[in-house]
């Protein structure tokens, strides 16, 4: 039970790799708030938090709206009490190169991926602060570290993660609270599935997603979700401003395997 008896908060946790970390929380002993902006998805999240034994809270709120975000944290923190863990996990992911990136896309994407890290931060770490300490983690990935073809905005907004993990890092760390990046590679969710659907020929996408990881599959979202529970554990105490790569090897190599 490495997380027994803290809160934690976890957005776009209704699905995919959220849902999976939110799980595996809850099964390390945490209070979990299950924070997406489809309410019901997460109280479904929550009811199988509570099968096995643990305890959570479904909030829905929009990570781009500051009151629903202050709001949801409100009532997390009533519930269970400040949360002290966070991931930010929520993200969109529109495809295409920069000048085929609508306006409304690549504002949409910064949005959610990037002012709603900043605003769920914000609205958590007055309580961290009071509570003596705690964990944050950003949601990044590997095409903030490396060049991946056709998804601009994506990639701007999760190097930007990375940049803000470091920047956190050094202003909290006198309060005790560790701020870190994960950024993972091609993992196999519903964020890939719905990117896969949407290419005319899906089977020699789903092929290249694979051939570019030097380990040779995409990752699982237990993969990821077990480096974030490290993470937001005491056994990182010493870990802060730091980015996690769980990619395969993606970051590591050269060029990529052409199908």
């Amino acid at each position: 039970m490495r997380l027994a008896g803290k809160v934690a908060l976890i957005t776009g946790a209704a699905r995919g790799i959220g849902r999976g970390i939110a799980l595996k929380f809850a099964q390390e002993g945490a209070k979990v708030g299950v924070l997406d902006v489809d309410e019901l998805d997460s109280q479904g999240v929550v009811n199988d938090i509570v099968i096995e034994g643990g305890e959570g809270l479904a909030l829905g709120a929009d990570v781009t709206d500051p009151a629903q975000v202050l709001e949801a944290v409100r009532w997390l923190t009533l519930k269970f009490g400040p949360p002290t863990i966070l991931v930010n996990n929520a993200a969109v992911m529109p495809s295409g190169r920069l000048h085929e990136t609508s306006v409304e896309d690549f504002d949409r994407c910064l949005a959610v991926n990037l002012r709603g890290t900043y605003l769920v931060s914000r609205a958590v770490i007055p309580g961290m602060i009071d509570a003596g300490g705690g964990s944050i983690i950003h949601m990044s990935s590997v095409t903030g570290l490396r060049g991946l073809p056709g998804l601009a905005a994506y990639s701007a907004t999760k190097g930007a993660l990375i940049a803000l993990a470091r920047a956190m890092s050094t202003d909290y760390a006198p309060h005790g609270i560790r701020v870190n990046a994960l950024a993972p590679g091609t993992i196999d969710s519903p964020m890939l599935h719905d990117f896969v659907a949407k290419q005319t020929d899906k089977a020699r996408v789903r092929r290249q997603f694979d051939a570019m990881h030097p380990i040779g599959r995409v990752g699982t979202i237990e993969e990821v979700a077990n480096v974030c529970l490290f993470l937001a554990s005491d056994e990182a105490s010493f870990v802060t401003g730091s980015t996690y790569s769980v990619d395969g090897g993606l970051s590591a190599k050269g060029e990529q395997p052409q199908d």
